[in-house]
């Protein structure tokens, strides 16, 4: 297995990268990009395939974007994730570690994520099928995800395995609606429409919030719509709209509207509680994020009288996690709005050991800053895929802090960070946990310790 979750082959010295197949599979390749030193292709024809594949339980397996590894069988995904992740530290980072834990494996490998976005489209995309079929195709709307590098191309989804069913039926229920009542879908190289986009957010404990994204106001059909919803989903807690006149579908920088219910979820982690709201940042995988943050938890080995830094503290979901066996948090996060949430969800959980602080960590986090709010004795480190600027790396360094924990959901990114803290700290042990089966995608904890 490669890179993006693709296979790789060797053809005549060349090597050449195969979506959708799996190494041991006898395929015809029929190259799709060539380049000097590699190329890609796609495989037009099976001889044999791989011992133990699997069928994939997704109809729309190999045209959506997600879900890559359907045909592999879950034990050997995680071989795989784990391969990835001491790949990429050692041989990229070059990283000595001391211990390495074997990757924790998700309980739910369905129906696991607590949130997708779904793209609503008046020329949706034809599937091969439907091309050979030759039948006359009645509709052109669609309601699903985007097909993988195309901005303007959308795949209708009949039924995704990613979300509680209520998602599917939710989703279903919409679409309908809008058909049989004139709506008009949204046209993305047009920039014209109606409806544009839905996101539906669930909770461990029943809670469900759907927002829907039109492109302009009409206050009636839009309370028409959103009333069905209502009626016909008493389950719902939180209904609520955007309108979005721009030529992207992020929502971040646009007011949410509050229609029906609540402004946000209650979700439950251990015994407590956070808020999420319509822009918050959660974990997708609630269940197995617990499992994450417990061995965050555990890494850091905290006694009580710790002053912690928790970096990109999102919603403050492990700066609550770890506050009780800490003397002082400090959590640092670039979004206004989740600092705020990370406040009240500090305050449900009464911690009144955390403060938290917005604004962009190669800014705030400073010695000024260090010296303003005290020396960290450990710092947990949460970044983007991107990982961490070299501006933070080097205000880390300065602080010294006797223990890291670095969280990544892109190892190769961390493996270039660790390397930068090698010149003083050595990682101890690591532990990789995969919060996304059946895709490629697999998170890494790992401890650094100063070395004496």
């Amino acid at each position: 297995m490669a890179a993006e979750g693709k296979a790789l082959a060797r053809v005549n010295d060349r090597v050449v990268f195969v979506p959708w197949v799996s190494p041991g599979d006898i395929v015809d390749i029929q190259l799709t990009r060539m380049k000097n030193s590699y190329a890609e292709g796609r495989a037009v024809k099976f001889h044999q395939y791989a011992a133990g594949r699997m069928a994939p339980f997704c109809e729309h397996f190999t045209v959506c974007g997600g879900c890559k590894w359907q045909h592999i069988p879950y034990p050997v995904q995680l071989r795989y994730k784990q391969k990835q992740v001491i790949d990429h530290l050692t041989r990229i980072g070059k990283v000595e570690i001391a211990e390495i834990l074997p990757i924790v494996g998700s309980e739910q490998q369905q129906f696991y994520r607590n949130k997708l976005e779904f793209t609503f489209t008046n020329r949706r995309w034809f599937t091969t099928e439907e091309i050979d079929s030759a039948s006359t195709i009645t509709s052109l709307n669609g309601v699903g995800f985007h097909i993988p590098g195309k901005f303007d191309k959308v795949l209708d989804i009949r039924k995704c395995r990613l979300q509680d069913d209520i998602s599917n039926r939710i989703r279903l229920f919409i679409k309908d609606y809008c058909i049989e009542h004139g709506y008009q879908f949204f046209d993305l190289r047009a920039q014209t429409g109606f409806i544009r986009t839905m996101i539906v957010r669930t909770a461990s404990i029943g809670e469900v919030m759907v927002i829907l994204t039109f492109f302009e106001e009409d206050s009636e059909k839009r309370e028409n719509l959103l009333n069905a919803v209502k009626d016909n989903f008493p389950e719902i807690t939180s209904i609520m709209y955007v309108i979005n006149g721009k030529c992207n579908d992020t929502i971040n920088d646009l007011d949410i509207h509050t229609f029906s219910g609540k402004d946000h979820l209650i979700e439950k982690m251990e015994d407590l509680q956070f808020k999420i709201g319509p822009k918050s940042f959660y974990q997708t995988n609630s269940r197995q994020a617990c499992q994450l943050y417990t061995i965050v938890r555990q890494f850091a080995g905290l006694t009580g009288s710790e002053t912690v830094y928790d970096l990109y503290t999102g919603t403050g979901t492990i700066a609550c996690f770890i506050a009780r066996k800490a003397g002082k948090v400090i959590g640092i996060e670039y979004v206004p709005e989740a600092i705020e949430d990370a406040k009240i969800n500090a305050a449900l959980n009464n911690m009144g050991n955390i403060r938290f602080f917005a604004g962009d960590m190669r800014n705030l986090l400073t010695p000024a800053f260090i010296g303003a709010h005290g020396k960290p004795d450990m710092i947990i480190t949460d970044p983007p895929r991107t990982g961490m600027h070299d501006d933070v790396t080097d205000t880390i360094l300065a602080a010294s802090p006797k223990r890291i924990v670095y969280i990544s959901c892109n190892s190769a990114t961390q493996a270039r960070d660790l390397n930068r803290l090698s010149v003083l700290y050595r990682v101890c042990k690591i532990q990789p946990v995969d919060m996304f089966p059946h895709t490629h995608h697999v998170e890494n904890v790992a401890l650094m310790e100063l070395k004496k």
